[in-house]
C-alpha cells in the first residue's frame, strides 16, 4: 500500500515536469512524453485501488479471496499504455506535417532528465518489490514506469539532435520509434495479466519446486497423481491426489497432509492447498506425477 500511494505521489510530481518541460519548448515529443505521465497517474490509482481490494479477507460472496483484482489493474494499465501510445503517435504526426523550431530546448532537456532519473529509480523499485511479493499490480505498475524511462530517454535523444542539427522533423520522428515501443509494452502487459485470469498454471521451475516439497515431505503415501496449479496474485493454489496405504487411518493420513501443506506453505509463502486423499487401489502407478519410495 505504501507503495502505491508513493506511485501516486512520483506520478503527479513527474507530471508536472514534464508538463513544464512541453510549456517552456514547445516541443511534440515533449508533450507526448507529459501525456503518458497522465496516464502513469491514472494507473496509479487503479492499482491502489486494486492493492486494497486484493488484501480483503474471503467472504461469502468470494471464498477464495480476492486477489485476481489484481490482474484487473494490471489489464487496464496494459491499455493505458496503448491508448498513450496511440496519443504520442497522433501529436508525433501532427508535428511531422508542420515542424516547428523549440523554444528552451536546453532547459526542457534537463527537465526532463531530472523526470526521467525519478521514474527509473521508482520503477525499478516497484518491479523489485512486487516480484517478491508475487504482486501484478506492482510489477506492472514498475513496468508501465519503465515505458516512461524509455520513452523519455528517446525524447531527450531527439530533441538534444533536433536541436544540434536544426533538423526539427527529428523531434516527432523519434516519438513515433518510441510510441511503437510502448505499443509493444503494452500489449506485453495485456498478455501476461489475461493469463494470470485464465488460471494458467505456474511457471515450470516453481512447479518443480512444489513436486520436490511433496515427494520430500509426503513419506507414508504411495503417491501423489494429478497435481495442478494456478495463480492470483500474491496466491498460489495447489491441490492434487495423494494416494495412501489402505491399512491407513484418517488420523496418520491426516498427519502426513499436515507435513505436505507446512512444507508447500515455507516454499511458496501464500499458497492455498487442496489435497484430496485416495486408498491405494486409486492409485495410477506409472502416470502419478510423483511416486514414493
Amino acid at each position: 500500500m505504501k507503495l502505491a500511494w508513493g506511485s501516486l505521489l512520483v506520478g503527479f510530481a513527474v507530471l508536472g515536469l514534464k508538463t513544464l518541460a512541453y510549456a517552456l519548448t514547445g516541443s511534440v515529443a515533449l508533450l507526448s512524453d507529459a501525456l503518458e505521465s497522465m496516464v502513469n497517474v491514472v494507473t496509479a490509482v487503479a492499482a491502489l485501488i486494486a492493492i486494497r481490494v486484493a488484501a480483503m479477507p474471503a467472504d461469502d460472496n468470494h471464498p477464495y479471496g480476492h486477489h485476481k483484482a489484481e490482474f484487473f489493474s494490471a489489464v487496464l494499465e496494459g491499455v493505458m499504455i496503448i491508448i498513450a501510445a496511440l496519443l504520442i503517435l497522433r501529436e508525433a504526426f501532427t508535428g511531422i506535417m508542420d515542424p516547428q523550431p523549440l523554444e528552451l530546448p536546453l532547459m526542457g532537456i534537463v527537465i526532463s532528465l531530472v523526470a526521467t532519473l525519478i521514474n527509473a529509480v521508482w520503477s525499478r523499485a516497484l518491479i523489485r518489490v512486487g516480484r517478491r511479493e508475487r504482486s501484478p499490480a506492482l510489477v506492472a505498475d514498475g513496468r508501465h514506469l519503465f515505458t516512461d524511462v524509455v520513452t523519455s530517454a528517446g525524447v531527450v535523444v531527439g530533441v538534444v539532435l533536433a536541436m544540434t542539427t536544426g533538423w526539427w522533423i527529428l523531434d516527432p520522428l523519434v516519438a513515433i520509434i518510441v510510441a511503437i515501443n510502448i505499443l509493444w509494452s503494452g500489449a506485453k502487459v495485456i498478455r501476461e495479466s489475461l493469463s494470470g485470469l485464465m488460471d494458467e498454471a505456474v511457471p515450470p521451475d516453481t512447479l518443480e519446486l512444489i513436486h520436490h516439497v511433496i515427494a520430500v515431505t509426503g513419506e507414508g503415501a504411495v503417491e501423489a497423481h494429478d497435481v495442478r496449479t494456478r495463480h492470483a496474485g500474491r496466491a498460489t493454489f495447489v491441490d492434487f491426489h495423494l494416494v495412501v496405504p489402505g491399512e491407513t487411518t484418517v488420523f496418520h493420513a491426516h498427519e502426513i497432509c499436515d507435513r505436505i501443506e507446512a512444507g508447500l506453505r515455507q516454499a511458496l509463502g501464500e499458497v492455498r492447498i487442496t489435497i484430496h486423499v485416495e486408498p491405494e487401489h486409486k492409485a495410477e502407478h506409472k502416470a502419478a506425477d510423483i511416486v514414493f519410495d
